[in-house]
C-alpha cells in the first residue's frame, strides 16, 4: 500500500493566465490540509506574483519570454537541470503535481525521475483547441503522460476524450470538477442602476463562438449592455460584435488583480462556445453568484446541467438567444455561496485519495 504523501511539491512554469493560477490555489489547497508541506514552483516571470493574492512562499525558476527565450532555455537545459535538481533534493518531495502542463515540465519529469518520486498531471484538453496552445503542445503533453504516474482531468469529458484517443494513455485516468478561481462577490446580479449587463471574457478566439454572439445579440429584445473582454487576434468576428450597438470588445490581456471585479460587473456570463473541455470562466462565475448561460457542447454540459444559475442552449445563435432572454425575463434561482478555498481543499484531497496518497 501507498504511504500517505507528507511533503508535496506543485510546479507551473506559464507566465499568466490559468496555469499559475491553478497552481498558486492547489498549492494552498493541499497546504490547508493537516500534515502536509507543500512546496510551490512557479515561472520568476508568473503575473501572479506581482498581484494582490501573490502566494506568500514559492520557489522561483527561470523560464522565458518568448519563443527565443523558450530556445535560449533549451540550450541551458543542463543548468536548469542542475538548478530542478536541488530544489528536489532540498524538498524530497513524496509526491509532485504538474498542475498544467508546458514546454519545460520533461526537465522537470527527468530529475523527478532520478528521485523515484511519483508525478501526477492535471491535464485540462485532451487536444489543443484550434488557435490556442503552443507549439508542439499535444507532442509534449503526450510525452509528460507517458512519464506520469497518474493524471488528474477537470471533466468526465476530457478524461473519456483521452482514453478513447490514439494512443490511450496507460496510466489511470481521474476526473474532477474545476473549482473556482474567484468568488464570493459582495453584490447581487441586476441590483444595479441601467441595463442588464452580459460578460464574455476570455481567449478570443473563433472556437469560443464569436460569431455565435454577434449573430445572437441582436435578436435580443431586452435591453443590454454587453462587453466581450479578453486577448486574441483580429478577425471578422470581433469587428461583427463591435459594431453591435451597446456592445463593446476590449481586446486586451486581463491582469490577475482586475478579474474579480470584471466579473462582479456583470449580471450574466456567456459562454457561446462551439468547444470546450470545461470552463474555468464559468466557475467563477458560479462562485460570484452570477448567472451563466452557456452552449450544450463538451465538458459544459456536466459542469453546468445541475446548477440552478445556469442555462444551457445549443451552439447556434438562436438557441443562445433565448437562453438570454429567459435569464433576462425571469432569472433562475441562486445556489449558496461556495468557499473557493474550501472547494481546491476538496480537489487537493481527492487527488490524494485518488493516487492512494492521503
Amino acid at each position: 500500500m501507498t504511504k500517505p504523501a507528507q511533503r508535496i511539491l506543485v510546479w507551473q512554469w506559464g507566465r499568466r493566465g490559468a496555469g499559475p493560477r491553478i497552481a498558486v490555489d492547489l498549492a494552498d489547497g493541499l497546504g490547508r490540509i493537516e500534515g502536509k508541506h507543500v512546496l510551490l514552483c512557479l515561472s520568476d516571470r508568473a503575473e501572479i506574483l506581482r498581484s494582490h493574492d501573490a502566494p506568500a512562499a514559492v520557489v522561483k525558476v527561470p523560464t522565458y519570454g518568448s519563443f527565443w527565450g523558450l530556445l535560449g532555455r533549451l540550450v541551458t537545459s543542463p543548468w536548469l537541470g542542475l538548478r530542478l535538481t536541488r530544489i528536489v533534493r532540498d524538498f524530497r518531495p513524496d509526491l509532485t503535481i504538474c498542475a498544467m502542463p508546458g514546454p519545460l515540465d520533461l526537465l522537470m519529469v527527468q530529475v523527478l525521475k532520478r528521485f523515484g518520486t511519483k508525478i501526477v498531471v492535471i491535464v485540462h484538453d485532451a487536444h489543443p483547441h484550434p488557435g490556442d496552445g503552443y507549439p508542439f503542445q499535444a507532442t509534449l503533453q503526450n510525452a509528460l503522460i507517458r512519464q506520469a504516474d497518474q493524471i488528474v482531468t477537470l471533466s468526465r469529458h476530457v478524461a473519456e476524450a483521452m482514453m478513447a484517443g490514439d494512443p490511450a494513455p496507460d496510466r489511470p485516468v481521474m476526473a474532477f470538477a474545476h473549482p473556482p478561481f474567484i468568488g464570493a462577490s459582495s453584490t447581487n446580479p441586476f441590483a444595479h442602476d441601467g441595463p442588464p449587463r452580459l460578460l464574455m471574457f476570455g481567449r478570443l478566439l473563433p472556437y469560443k463562438g464569436l460569431d455565435l454572439l454577434a449573430q445572437a445579440l441582436p435578436c435580443l429584445a431586452h435591453p443590454f449592455e454587453c462587453r466581450v473582454v479578453g486577448e486574441g487576434p483580429d478577425s471578422p468576428e470581433l469587428r461583427m460584435l463591435s459594431a453591435i450597438r451597446h456592445v463593446t470588445v476590449e481586446n486586451r490581456w486581463v491582469p490577475e488583480d482586475e478579474l474579480p471585479g470584471l466579473v462582479e460587473w456583470a449580471d450574466i456570463v456567456v459562454l457561446p462556445y462551439r468547444e470546450a473541455s470545461q470552463s474555468g470562466v464559468g466557475a467563477m462565475a458560479i462562485a460570484s453568484g452570477r448567472h451563466v448561460v452557456a452552449t450544450r457542447v463538451g465538458g459544459l454540459v456536466e459542469q453546468f446541467s445541475a446548477d440552478t444559475q445556469a442555462v444551457l442552449c445549443e451552439p447556434d445563435p438562436a438557441s443562445i438567444a433565448n437562453a438570454l432572454s429567459t435569464v433576462l425575463k425571469a432569472p433562475p434561482a441562486m445556489r449558496p455561496r461556495v468557499d473557493r478555498r474550501h472547494e481546491w481543499e476538496k480537489l487537493a484531497r481527492a487527488i490524494l485519495a485518488g493516487t492512494g496518497t492521503a
